[in-house]
């Protein structure tokens, strides 16, 4: 069964599914800025667009594109900073 998920107010949006080893989402985000909060490990990956993060305890923000995948532990909370609409693939351990 898949599930729709929508955070600020709309701006993203996903769809929750089981993969083959791990609980996903894939979803778009439009071009803003966004604060997450992690309940779980989450393994992100840029589809298309960018994703610029500032990582738990990270001073800096990095840039991810087309590929590029990002970790975050769970119990924590991100910043992404989004130039263009994005889309990723988020699994979840």
């Amino acid at each position: 069964m898949l599930n729709v998920n929508e955070y600020f107010d709309g701006k993203v949006k996903s769809i929750a599914f089981k993969s083959s080893t791990l609980p996903a989402t894939v979803g778009v985000m439009v071009a803003g800025t966004y604060t997450f909060g992690t309940s779980q490990k989450e393994y992100m990956t840029v589809v298309s667009g960018e994703l610029i993060v500032k990582l738990p305890g990270a001073e800096d923000f990095v840039s991810f594109t087309d590929g590029e995948t990002f970790i975050v532990e769970s119990n924590q909370s991100f910043d992404l900073k989004v130039p263009v609409d994005t889309a990723y693939l988020c699994k979840y351990e």
